[in-house]
């Protein structure tokens, strides 16, 4: 990541990127809630990172962690209304800042969508239209 795409989510809406991805990864969850195994599997970074991460957007009320009622165990990471809410603003600013997108025109973006489209929705990532 670009240090300008790093500064527009730390300076406009105090978050590292770091902490927007778990944002993002548990907004476009089915439940709005992952298993912190499964942040730490999707993201590639190591459980303590990931408690680190959710712990520190516990704190200004963005996400919440609970007990994972599936196996009594793990815990799940959910994201708040104020989560969403910052998500969305931060989405927004590094959409206009082009964020890994300035490089290609409007049909290599859909191109690689489309290419992306297939394998996003067998992951569950969304439904298929």
């Amino acid at each position: 990541m670009s240090p300008e795409n790093s500064s527009v989510t730390r300076s406009r809406i105090g978050l590292t990127f770091a902490r927007f991805e778990v944002l993002v990864l548990l907004r476009f969850s089915r439940a709005g809630a992952l298993p912190l195994r499964l942040i730490g599997e999707r993201l590639m970074v190591h459980p303590a990172s990931v408690s680190n991460i959710i712990n520190r957007l516990e704190r200004p009320g963005l996400a919440a962690s609970r007990p994972n009622p599936a196996n009594g165990r793990g815990t799940l990471a959910e994201i708040t209304a104020a989560g969403r809410d910052v998500m969305q603003r931060a989405t927004a600013d590094l959409m206009a800042a082009d964020f890994g997108m300035s490089d290609h025109d409007e049909g290599q973006l859909e191109e690689m969508s489309g290419v992306l489209r297939g394998p996003r929705v067998a992951a569950g990532d969304f439904r298929e239209r």
